[in-house]
């Protein structure tokens, strides 16, 4: 399975690179070197991107093989990926430390507002807690947290104290909790976003600022990036070309602006690209191929 998966990656690094004079494995390598990459910045990737089988584990590891491959520094993945690994973590733990990427963070999202927590509109502790000790098992730096819009200043005051609950076990499991956005708490009429950055305990919560969503929802994003670092620990990227999702660097979203917004305040932590696709196609590394390659000549530019 890993070797089928390593000729799959050469293939396409192959396709990318063609007339190049030197071969396909050192293309590969080309687009991973450190060149004018910002010190600090690591590259990874959401895992969205793969068809994973969370019953057969061999797949989950095929596609980190991929992702070494093409020359990412780390992942992050579904908590549905990883939780038949819950009760046994150790020996999954090692073989995902031999490939010798970071674990970035674990993420839960819900496929429809109705799953989340209906008083606090992120996950529930009986879902977040088993996902925060699982992943702190198998080396997880980080719980992501996505969560449902609130509809009115009395949903978001419980979001906000949801979200310091979550962090406060997080904590206490050994790892952080960083919330994810979506392009609704851009457009929230009651300043959800704001209200988030501003008011959840700066201990106990962070941020991957999904800049893609973010633009998406009518922000500013560099202007927001710019305001807001000191609570981000990573950024997810995606383009868009009208309301649908393309290759990174293929749409309109503004990924030089954004790269050099972070470069130029020095930021430094995770940058993710989340390769996916409105028709929910899993076409792995065949799309965060280009993606890397996009997101390396933005930040090297």
């Amino acid at each position: 399975m890993k070797l089928a998966a390593r000729r799959e990656v050469l293939k396409i690094v192959a396709a990318l690179t063609a007339g190049a004079s030197f071969s396909p494995l050192a293309a590969a390598r080309a687009f991973a070197a450190d060149g004018q990459t910002p010190a600090g910045i690591r590259f990874g990737v959401q895992l969205n991107a793969f068809p994973i089988d969370a019953k057969r584990f061999e797949t989950f590891l095929d596609a980190l093989t991929a992702v070494k491959q093409i020359g990412y520094d780390g992942f992050e993945s579904s908590f549905r990926n990883l939780s038949a690994q819950f009760d046994n973590p150790v020996p999954a733990r090692k073989q995902i430390e031999q490939t010798r990427l970071t674990f970035f963070g674990i993420h839960i999202f819900m496929p429809s507002f109705d799953q989340y927590d209906a008083a606090t509109r992120i996950a529930a502790p009986a879902v977040y807690e088993p996902v925060a000790r699982g992943g702190a098992a198998l080396g997880a730096l980080h719980m992501v947290l996505s969560g449902a819009p609130c509809a009115d200043e009395e949903q978001l005051k419980r979001k906000i104290e949801g979200l310091n609950a979550a962090g406060r076990f997080a904590k206490s499991a050994g790892l952080s909790v960083a919330y994810h956005n979506h392009w609704w708490e851009f457009e929230s009429k009651i300043g959800e976003i704001q209200a988030l950055y501003a008011q959840t305990d700066t201990e106990l919560v962070h941020f991957v600022l999904d800049a893609g969503h973010a633009y998406h929802g009518g922000a500013n994003v560099p202007e927001f990036i710019r305001a807001h670092s000191h609570r981000i620990v990573g950024f997810h990227l995606r383009d868009y070309r009208g309301e649908k999702l393309v290759t990174l660097g293929t749409g309109t979203f503004p990924l030089a602006a954004v790269a050099g917004a972070i470069k130029q305040i020095g930021w430094k932590g995770w940058v993710e690209n989340e390769e996916e696709r409105d028709d929910l196609s899993k076409n792995g590394a065949e799309v965060i191929a280009p993606a890397f390659k996009a997101m390396k000549e933005a930040f090297q530019s």
